[in-house]
């Protein structure tokens, strides 16, 4: 007669040990992860790097993004909303960047600091690069009603959880609405950004737009946004001087919100 032994098998308890050492592991990283979080000392001691060395028109960023909220805390007084909200970051020559964890911001892509400096595991870095010049923009140019009746709004928008100053409409489904500025001032590049605004229609409704840029009849730049795609830049190299450009956007359902903003730049 076969008798069960009352001791499991190692087979059996391979899960529970497994599960065990995972627990362990995330404890250890979790209080790892606290305690190699900057202090207040070393926001402090940032921010007030910042400050010793800003200039009015200098551009603060912050990264990762998640850390914006902490870092405004020190130096938001130092960034107004028409900062915050800024097409791009195209139009600034100095950019100071707080940073944690080695991170970098999009808006300091492929530039090299001419100073860096760390602050108890917050990095300040500072860039320096030639702006850009621009020409015109459409947003200080608010155009007339297109032929159906509708005319863009300028607003202060939620565009990708980001804020963003920007021309706001939403096209009938179907129906291409065309926005025209007439006579605009060109210089070698028209540079712009599209996206959907308003978190809850981008939760209800899955659909992308679409922006087209025309230039004498014929189509110059074009850039599809989706719900998940936050604030999507096109850009066109363009004949210096004035002339009509038209902005067409495009929707496939009602209450469509759709944001653009663009410049031309020498």
């Amino acid at each position: 007669m076969c008798t069960l032994s009352p001791r499991p098998s190692p087979i059996a308890v391979a899960p529970a040990l497994l599960l065990v050492v995972i627990s362990l592991w995330e404890v250890c990283a979790a209080r790892r992860d606290a305690a190699s979080a900057p202090g207040d000392a070393a926001w402090h001691a940032a921010g007030e790097r910042v400050r010793a060395g800003y200039r009015p028109g200098d551009l603060i960023v912050f990264a990762p993004a998640w850390i914006d909220p902490v870092g405004r805390k020190e130096l938001g007084d130092l960034i107004p909303l028409a900062v915050a909200a800024r097409m791009d970051a195209a139009r600034y020559g100095r950019i100071w960047e707080v940073a944690i964890r080695g991170a970098r911001s999009p808006d300091t892509a492929g530039l090299e600091p001419v100073q860096a400096e760390d602050h108890d595991g917050v990095s300040v870095r500072r860039y320096e690069r030639a702006p850009a010049i621009v020409v015109s923009d459409v947003l200080e140019r608010l155009p007339a009603a297109t032929a159906d009746g509708a005319r863009p709004a300028l607003e202060l928008a939620e565009v990708g959880f980001a804020p963003h100053r920007c021309l706001q409409i939403s096209p009938a489904p179907g129906t291409p609405l065309r926005i025209t500025f007439p006579q605009l001032p060109l210089g070698k590049e028209l540079v712009g950004y599209v996206g959907i605004a308003d978190v809850f229609s981008r939760r209800d409704v899955r659909s992308p737009s679409r922006l087209d840029v025309e230039l004498a009849g014929e189509i110059i730049a074009s850039a599809t946004a989706g719900v998940d795609d936050g604030w999507v830049r096109f850009a066109a190299v363009t004949p210096p001087g004035a002339a009509d450009v038209t902005f067409v956007v495009r929707a496939t359902d009602a209450n469509r919100r759709i944001c653009f903003a663009a410049e031309a730049r020498q």
